[in-house]
């Protein structure tokens, strides 16, 4: 059974105290909020760091008694992802996550430097997009995508009729196909 948690230190002005707009929706969040059920939070925050520059959000690690993360924020890019610790006795949790980025062949290497394994290496899509996948090491599935092409609405067809681009998003989704068999074969 979960413990109440305690905040780590108080927030300093302009951290995690700030006052919000108001709406229902504090500033800095968006509609969904991700949260990421982790072993080891601390060690998923360094792979984030790594992989995707994200950064820990001051003054929102919490502790439980036990000196397990009760709940921590990060931001990835323009968005923010809580985290917390798992107990003992729960089931393994991963997650899939979209990220546009700028790059998405340089946001994959980098997240496989920092020790994802590859899922579906970059490939364009008939739409203009460049989309790979990669797992990181506590089984999250990130979908790295960046816009390469405009493609006019009249060309999207021909385009998805393209033997190359038919190839493409065959690869694609088996690949996915493929992981998610892999992963479940490790569960049982």
């Amino acid at each position: 059974m979960a413990q109440a948690f305690v905040a780590q230190r108080e927030p300093k002005e302009g951290e995690m105290s700030k006052e919000t707009s108001g709406g229902g929706i504090p500033d800095g969040y968006g509609t969904v909020t991700p949260w990421l059920i982790s072993r080891d939070s601390a060690e998923l925050i360094r792979f984030l760091e790594a992989a995707f520059g994200a950064g820990e959000i001051a003054g929102s690690r919490m502790h439980n008694p036990d000196g397990s993360i009760a709940h921590v924020e990060v931001k990835v890019g323009s968005s923010i992802v809580m985290l917390f610790d798992s107990y003992e006795g729960w089931p393994q949790t991963p997650g899939f996550f979209r990220l546009y980025l700028e790059d998405a062949d340089a946001s994959y290497q980098q997240a496989i430097r920092a020790g994802a394994s590859s899922v579906t290496e970059v490939t364009e899509l008939f739409w203009g997009d460049r989309i790979g996948r990669v797992r990181d090491p506590f089984g999250n599935v990130w979908w790295l995508q960046s816009h390469a092409t405009d493609v006019p609405y009249d060309q999207m067809q021909t385009r998805m009729e393209d033997p190359g681009m038919v190839e493409a998003m065959r690869y694609v989704q088996q690949t996915l196909v493929d992981a998610l068999r892999e992963q479940g074969e490790r569960r049982d």
